[in-house]
């Protein structure tokens, strides 16, 4: 098991460059073995999530083949298994992508539910009843969603709940379906647009994704391509908490800002200074930053992904601070680890009330999920003395090389091996 040590309160100075976006990758990588034909996907990050994808498709029968870092060839032509290992789907809230893969392409799937970070119940019944709608025969066994679909038909279908994976898992049957799928109430998430442009340069037709209502036209089949994975707005989103907690001048580089409105409201709200550029980020901490109320909300609103790594700086704004996780259940769990390092917070069902102290003192903390990770790396950097992260392995799922990019501005932090 690998931790984090972080010595707190070194300003960071320079510039950072963003990654590909590791949950649009995931899904690319799927979608990309909806043909038979090489997709080149390019900006490919480097984690973990995306390791355990290749392994996966690769088990059942895809090439996938990384050129250099950064690059990566897939080609859906073996497609063959319906069945994918347990022991790799538990790891993997995305694995569940391969079970729209399985019944646009083979007509049949036997997915394990899938794991990832335990964040509270999340559901697959909406992918069921959309799978459903398609045509599908679907039945839960054993910890397996069996389902069978000699050829999906095109449908109206309304998603009860606005949800990525479900939307990106009826894209995947609908792009091969016979006649037209529309889609209300479909999750409007950047990652959707950045699959629905790889899906279109594939031979896919489908219209108004990043609205609520998307048209599909099925195609008979999908040819090869070529595409550029968007930049993480997660991991940029963390960056910005991370210069804001730290204290600082940094220039965030491959940035879209439009996919960062809310957060970046509410670090101006707070009163960190941004400049923007066409494809960068300039941010300015000059002070104790003030207390400022969240709510999350799917996409365009404050995403639920940076709701730890912002109630991490709460801890220390001038001021008292709601946090509203309107999304999952249990993404509260990194609070008992501030309250380790002297933050003041109170929870309240859904809601955590934070009353910012002076400082943070650095402790020893425990990652229970990716996102609680990066919260607590920038408690750390924000907190005086020493703070040590343990299971940095769950940061590694998400953050391509963070240790590096940090000391890269100033930030005094190191893996070390247990």
């Amino acid at each position: 098991m690998s931790s984090f040590r972080i010595e707190g309160r070194k300003k960071l100075q320079g510039r950072i460059r963003i990654s590909g976006s590791k949950n649009s990758c995931l899904a690319l990588m799927a979608g990309a073995a909806l043909g038979r034909e090489d997709v080149v996907l390019t900006k490919v990050p480097v984690n973990t999530d995306v390791q355990i994808m290749a392994a996966l498709l690769q088990e059942i029968g895809v090439e996938v083949e990384e050129k250099t870092p950064g690059i990566m060839v897939i080609n859906g032509a073996k497609l063959k298994s319906t069945l994918i290992p347990h022991e790799l789907a538990r790891k993997l809230r995305a694995s569940f992508y391969l079970s729209g893969l399985f019944l646009s392409r083979l007509g049949k799937a036997e997915v394990p539910l899938p794991g990832g970070c335990f964040l509270g119940p999340r559901p697959v019944d909406f992918h069921i009843k959309g799978f459903e709608a398609l045509g599908a025969r679907v039945a839960i066994e054993h910890g397996l969603m069996k389902a069978s679909l000699p050829r999906a038909t095109g449908s109206r279908i309304f998603i009860n709940r606005r949800s990525m994976g479900t939307t990106i898992n009826l894209i995947f049957l609908a792009v091969l379906a016979e006649g037209t799928t529309v889609l209300e109430n479909a999750a409007k998430e950047p990652e959707i647009v950045d699959l629905a442009v790889l899906l279109n340069s594939m031979g896919a037709k489908i219209r108004g994704a990043g609205t609520e209502i998307i048209r599909i036209q099925g195609v008979p089949e999908l040819h090869g391509a070529e595409h550029s994975i968007i930049p993480d707005r997660i991991e940029a989103g963390t960056y910005m908490m991370a210069l804001a907690a730290a204290g600082g001048d940094v220039v965030l580089e491959n940035v879209m800002v439009e996919h960062l409105r809310a957060p970046l409201m509410k670090l101006r709200e707070a009163g960190l200074e941004v400049e923007e550029g066409e494809t960068d980020l300039r941010l300015v901490a000059s002070g104790r930053l003030q207390a400022v109320d969240v709510e999350t909300a799917p996409y365009p609103g404050f995403p639920t992904d940076l709701q730890q790594p912002f109630g991490a700086l709460m801890t220390m704004a001038e001021g008292t601070s709601i946090i509203r996780e309107t999304i999952y259940d249990n993404r509260f769990r990194y609070l008992d680890e501030l309250t380790r390092m002297g933050a003041n917070i109170k929870v309240d069902r859904d809601r955590a009330i934070i009353k910012g102290v002076p400082e943070l003192s650095g402790a020893p903390v425990e990652t229970p999920d990716l996102r609680a990770g990066a919260a607590l790396v920038v408690a750390g950097l924000g907190a005086t003395g020493v703070t040590v992260v343990a299971n940095a392995e769950c940061i590694d799922r998400g953050y391509e090389n963070m240790v590096e990019k940090l000391r890269e501005v100033g930030a005094c932090i190191y893996r070390q091996d247990a």
